[in-house]
């Protein structure tokens, strides 16, 4: 009996590992450039895959929008939608989250201070805007999209999309409240696929 039981851990095990090489192998990566009007753009642009099949299971560890020198860091957030995202507070003063957008449910996390976490699902795709009753210069923005398949630029606007199955697919780039026209590219098994923005 125990030898079965070994010999089925095994030849499950083998199953999984085979599955896992196969993806892996079929797996490919977009890469692309986002080309700045200045400096200050760095870290508020998202390129993201428009829609794909498939279920996709939000992160267990939720991913920190946090309040630092009366500022949203990051400016945006994109998340997978069913995602929990973590509000901190790192000032040194009261702050308050709400946001007046529908992909938000118009939630109003209230005010609080220093060290404080609040915490809110996201589960309706969209562009959320996020703002503080206390200082109204602060903004900042969550962007549910429907597949984890999405890059903030680096400063120097490279970014990477990996793990992306090959097929045709409408790549778009959102930046400031802008969403750029789709972009169709085709993802190839060994082939680079480069997509730009400006």
């Amino acid at each position: 009996m125990k030898q079965i039981r070994r010999l089925l851990k095994a030849i499950v095990l083998f199953i999984i590992l085979f599955i896992l090489s196969v993806n892996t192998a079929d797996a490919e990566t977009i890469r692309g450039a986002v080309k700045y009007k200045s400096e200050d753009d760095a870290g508020k642009a998202v390129v993201y895959i428009e829609n794909t099949g498939g279920t996709f299971i939000p992160p267990e560890k939720h991913p920190i929008m946090d309040q630092i020198d009366l500022t949203f860091v990051p400016y945006v957030l994109p998340v997978l939608i069913g995602t929990t995202v973590g509000f901190h507070n790192s000032d040194d003063v009261l702050n308050n989250i709400f946001t007046p957008s529908w992909a938000g449910h118009k939630f109003n996390l209230g005010t609080y201070p220093k060290g404080v976490v609040r915490s809110f699902t996201f589960d309706r795709l969209g562009e959320v805007a996020l703002l503080c009753n206390i200082h109204p210069d602060m903004e900042g923005y969550i962007l549910v999209l429907q597949n984890p398949y999405f890059a903030v630029p680096d400063k120097d606007g490279k970014y990477q999309i990996k793990d992306l199955s090959p097929g045709v697919y409408n790549i778009k780039m959102w930046y400031k409240r802008a969403v750029s026209p789709a972009k169709r590219i085709t993802v190839e098994n060994g082939k680079e696929t480069v997509a730009d923005f400006r």
